[in-house]
């Protein structure tokens, strides 16, 4: 994709609501306490953290930063599919940003 300012705003935009809305699925699960809650909680932070690397690199310009764009992909659909098993309104924000955040990355590493 070739980034011009409208994409790169479009794109930086949605990326980082994913890397917020992980940050506070995280959060929340962890103050749960399950240990069912375990799994989500690694993937919402290793989510948020691909995230913020993905933002980081794709401002700097450099050719590598597609291939953090498409670990950020990945990680943003194991995220998803974890919170969709989850109850509450903030698991399903998060689902769903993490599938926007996911489809961007992809469009960015082509």
């Amino acid at each position: 994709m070739i980034m011009t300012t409208a994409n790169w705003n479009q794109a930086s935009k949605t990326i980082l609501e994913c890397f917020q809305l992980c940050l506070e699925c995280g959060a929340e699960c962890a103050d749960q306490g399950s240990k069912e809650n375990a799994q989500c909680i690694k993937l919402c932070y290793a989510c948020a953290d691909a995230c913020a690397l993905c933002i980081k690199l794709m401002s700097s310009g450099l050719p590598q930063s597609s291939s953090v764009c498409r670990a950020c992909a990945e990680l943003c659909d194991a995220c998803a599919a974890e919170c969709e098993k989850m109850d509450g309104e903030l698991m399903r924000k998060c689902a769903e940003s993490c599938r926007q955040c996911a489809q961007m990355c992809r469009e960015m590493a082509a």
